[in-house]
């Protein structure tokens, strides 16, 4: 058993422990947190395709007919890659998660 004197010393020294306090130190801490950002890839308008009904339809015979829509598909290839780039640029440029 514990005498009363050990057990008021006990108490004595709890109490002054809790009694002294230290300055709690101020720190500054620099917290980098990925934010969402809407991509808008700056791509123009989409071009005027030579392959309208209205150009097959006027064109006077198969070969000029072939050659609009050959034409056509060339600069859908191109407007193709052109929004493929853009949608690259974005993903590239988002934050991993």
């Amino acid at each position: 058993m514990t005498s009363p004197r050990n057990a008021c010393l006990a108490a004595v020294v709890l109490l002054t422990a809790c009694a002294s306090s230290r300055e709690a130190a101020v720190r500054t801490v620099e917290v980098r947190v990925p934010v969402a950002v809407a991509c808008d890839p700056k791509v123009g308008a989409p071009p005027a395709y030579p392959d309208s009904d209205q150009a097959l339809k006027a064109a006077p015979g198969l070969f000029e007919r072939v050659k609009l829509l050959l034409a056509g598909r060339e600069l859908r290839k191109a407007r193709e890659a052109e929004l493929e780039a853009g949608i690259r640029g974005c993903s590239a440029s988002s934050p991993a998660s």
